[in-house]
């Protein structure tokens, strides 16, 4: 009666420990295949932001208009002052 107890729980043991390993390589395998799935996606991600979206509400330097310094409120009262702060040492 020993003998098929001690059997039954060796047999028991590596079943446990064949399932174990074979649940170790499923998780390592979805790990390994998000891990390529995720570096595809990040390459495929940045090629469309470089190449692709180009967004046309991004403003162009040659759609904005100069601003002139007389047209600019109180100007001549900034420039004595940071004249007057920074300019005078």
């Amino acid at each position: 009666m020993d003998t098929i107890k001690i059997i039954l729980t060796v047999i028991g043991v590596i079943a446990i420990v064949v399932v174990a390993i074979w649940l170790i390589g499923i998780i390592s395998a979805l790990l390994w295949f998000l891990l390529w799935i995720g570096l595809i996606a990040a390459i495929g991600y940045g090629g469309y932001k470089l190449f692709l979206a180009k967004d046309k509400s991004t403003p162009k330097l040659e759609e904005k208009s100069p601003i002139a310094i007389a047209d600019l409120k109180d100007t001549d009262r900034a420039l004595e002052e940071y004249k007057r702060k920074y300019l005078s040492e």
